[in-house]
């Protein structure tokens, strides 16, 4: 049984982008369908996949950006703060839609609760009580020349009436700040990655996951993600070892509108 919605539970998806599918060679690297972990797939060898020429583009998409965004959140990799959970490693390409030609220097940023289910800076929505500073599991990083974002957190948590999710906006000409956050620019996508069914299962009978007792929206229930799977932002997972504790990594390549 699903709790009751929330106030999340209002995001709907808005308007369409386009988010590369590799194909060919490069598909286990850049596919974006969600997968069961191959044996044969590392973390490094997602890394260091740069999109080929063996791409098409089809259109996926864009979501709201939800009632927990934060303007002027930290420019960094790792946005993680110590929170407790298995360890998530996003290999994020964006490129332009009409050329599919990565698009370097965009920044790419994520927020998303904590495996009990608190966003910062909204702490005790969820029903539990913890440190607040207003940035923990938030920020953003610049791509580089390969259009390659490489963020470090956890896998999210879940809370009433959401399954589990991180949004993700992508901005160009952005200004970094003395204080290391970001101005200006141009956002040129909204939206949410979602995560194998299967995985998050397993995820949640592991600790700190097993300790959030809330009921637990599936991807099927959700009301934002549609079962349309790569172009409704489903990851493709990668695992990091042989247990769930031991995290895994999430990739996707998105399509942005540069016009």
């Amino acid at each position: 049984m699903t709790d009751s919605p929330s106030k999340d539970m209002s995001e709907a998806p808005l308007g369409r982008r386009t988010v590369l599918i590799a194909t060919g060679a490069t598909a286990a690297a850049l596919a974006v369908g969600a997968a069961v972990p191959a044996a044969s797939a590392t973390a490094t060898d997602v890394a260091d996949a740069v999109p080929a020429a063996a791409a098409v583009c089809t259109l996926t998409k864009e979501m709201t950006e939800g009632p927990y965004y934060l303007d002027g959140q930290l420019v960094r990799a790792d946005v993680t703060e110590g929170k407790a959970g298995a360890p998530l490693k996003l290999v994020l390409t964006v490129v332009d839609d009409s050329t599919c030609a990565a698009i370097s220097n965009a920044l790419v940023e994520i927020w998303h609760c904590d495996a009990l289910g608190e966003y910062s800076g909204f702490v005790g929505n969820n029903g539990h009580s913890e440190a607040d500073d207003g940035t923990f599991l938030r920020g953003g990083v610049l791509t580089n020349a390969s259009g390659v974002a490489n963020l470090t957190t956890i896998y999210p948590g879940w809370y009433r009436g959401r399954c589990v999710h991180i949004h993700v906006k992508v901005h160009t000409g952005v200004t970094l700040t003395s204080d290391g956050s970001f101005t200006g620019g141009q956002e040129l996508h909204t939206g949410q990655l979602f995560f194998n069914e299967t995985i998050t299962v397993a995820m949640a009978k592991v600790s700190p996951y097993s300790t959030n007792k809330v009921t637990r929206t599936t991807l099927a229930q959700d009301s934002v993600y549609d079962d349309g799977g790569a172009p409704s932002g489903l990851l493709t997972l990668t695992a990091l070892g042989s247990t769930t504790s031991a995290g895994y990594t999430g990739t996707l390549t998105l399509g942005v509108v540069t016009s």
